[in-house]
């Protein structure tokens, strides 16, 4: 790859990442790319990849953070967008955990070591709002008290404590703390996605609690921009909250989106899980002040993207009149 705006983005396949490399390449970056292909959807990964298959300026890479070459792989980039690792609360206890720390931890101080041999410039990476647990005070700022209540949790503030480190020695690295991201490609796992997909005609949603636990939910294509602003701004803070600035309950979601689908959403009422917070919210200040970013997609707009593109993808209600979908999300969905 030649050019002087060169960019690695790791776990490029993922929802995230995916969506951020599709946004470095249309501002004009070339960019490799670096997936494992691990998880429990790898072809729903291989798909996420579909709109960069055929485009010059991006190259793949399928490599395992912990054991390639990231040295060789990162010289010559001088942004390294670094989205890798394993996602999941409820994942992230007893057995799992193990796991947990190696994607996350491990391959974490990878990338930061090889960065810094490599010579990058900058080091973007993903953070997470499970870093402040159950805050006290909402919106909570990127100085409020951090209190993770799971493993998963931790891993992610002790990634913010292996960054501190690598600034000591000059590298520049900025971490996003994402609330809630939702949206086309959005993880089979996580709950709009699941609410989406019973109204599809897929399993009941399970719904954890009585529904009132709230959080403020991002749309991919806001979170995407936060994180190209970020590797692209002249100087950055530590971290950044990646907020969408509406919080909204699950009861409140499930309203939404049977209001959009002509139909409520089949739900089955579960125990809440270990480890989840009651309410998350973001003040996003510092993003809108250091890097001119704020969330432009309202939440219906975006809930009502995902569920389009959920029913394409299932096939199902084809005989039903198509919901609207914004203009802001026609290229995410193909169309």
């Amino acid at each position: 790859m030649t050019g002087s705006r060169r960019a690695v983005v790791t776990g490029c396949a993922g929802f995230i990442g995916s969506w951020v490399a599709e946004a470095l390449v249309a501002d004009g970056w070339r960019v490799l790319g670096i997936d494992a292909f691990r998880g429990d959807a790898p072809d729903e990964r291989a798909a996420n990849l579909n709109a960069l298959a055929r485009e010059p300026r991006f190259r793949l890479l399928e490599a395992d953070l912990l054991k390639a070459d990231l040295d060789g792989a990162f010289r010559g980039h001088p942004m390294v967008v670094h989205l890798a690792g394993q996602p999941g609360v409820r994942a992230s206890f007893g057995a799992g955990f193990a796991g947990c720390a190696a994607d996350n931890l491990g391959a974490t101080q990878a990338v930061l070591e090889a960065a810094r041999t490599a010579g990058a410039r900058r080091v973007v990476w993903a953070s997470s709002s499970s870093v402040y647990g159950d805050a006290p005070e909402r919106p909570c700022r990127e100085d409020a008290p951090t209190w993770p209540r799971s493993p998963y949790g931790v891993t992610k503030l002790a990634c913010e404590g292996l960054a501190s480190v690598a600034r000591t020695g000059g590298l520049s690295v900025t971490g996003l703390r994402y609330f809630t991201v939702y949206g086309p490609r959005q993880r089979p796992d996580m709950a709009v996605r699941r609410m989406c997909e019973a109204l599809a005609g897929g399993p009941a949603f399970p719904l954890l609690g009585d529904g009132s636990q709230s959080r403020d939910l991002t749309h991919v294509a806001d979170a995407a921009e936060a994180t190209l602003r970020a590797a692209t701004a002249a100087e950055v803070a530590d971290v950044y909250n990646v907020g969408g600035g509406r919080a909204a309950s699950l009861a409140e979601l499930m309203a939404e989106l049977a209001a959009l689908a002509g139909r409520p959403v089949p739900a089955l009422t579960r125990d809440p899980a270990r480890g989840d917070v009651r309410h998350t919210a973001a003040d996003t200040s510092r993003a809108r002040r250091q890097l001119g970013w704020r969330p432009r997609i309202g939440l219906r707009e975006g809930l009502a993207g995902e569920l389009a593109w959920v029913r394409a993808r299932s096939g199902r209600f084809a005989a039903e009149a198509p919901i609207g979908v914004p203009a802001a999300l026609e290229a995410a969905l193909g169309r």
